[in-house]
């Protein structure tokens, strides 16, 4: 199947921190600062939002891979974005740069994959595990 996908697709995506972005509210830390988790679901959101709209009526992209560094602390207030680029298109398996920017310096970078699905395969699959 063809997608009409080429590498450049770009897409940024923001959100403002509130209590229930920080470590402590997910559980993966015990200050309340832009939690991790919060940045790369940002991330994800940023890429999927750069490719899902050129795929055909029943595809999807689901996030199969991360790597990224977390380099700095947000306080809740502050407006995070996040950017995704698209690097390397190999059959159905995504490359994206990422990066995360808080108001002042840049929070976070690095890479992620993601794999195109027919989601009512893929839906299929996953409910069969119940």
């Amino acid at each position: 199947m063809e997608f009409n996908l080429k590498p450049g697709l770009k897409k940024e995506k923001s959100e403002q921190v509130t209590a229930n972005h920080t470590a402590v509210k997910y559980g993966s830390g015990g200050v309340e600062v832009y939690a991790t988790p919060a940045m790369i679901g940002l991330m994800e959101g940023a890429s999927l939002a750069a490719v899902d709209p050129h795929l055909p009526p029943g595809m999807a992209t689901v996030g199969t891979a991360i790597q990224v560094s977390h380099l700095a602390a947000t306080p809740v207030g502050m407006t995070v974005r996040a950017t995704a680029e698209l690097l390397e298109i190999a059959g159905k398996k995504l490359t994206f740069r990422v990066e995360a920017f808080d108001e002042k310096e840049k929070i976070g970078e690095g890479t992620h994959q993601r794999y195109i699905i027919e989601l009512q395969k893929f839906q299929q699959r996953a409910e069969s595990k119940k």
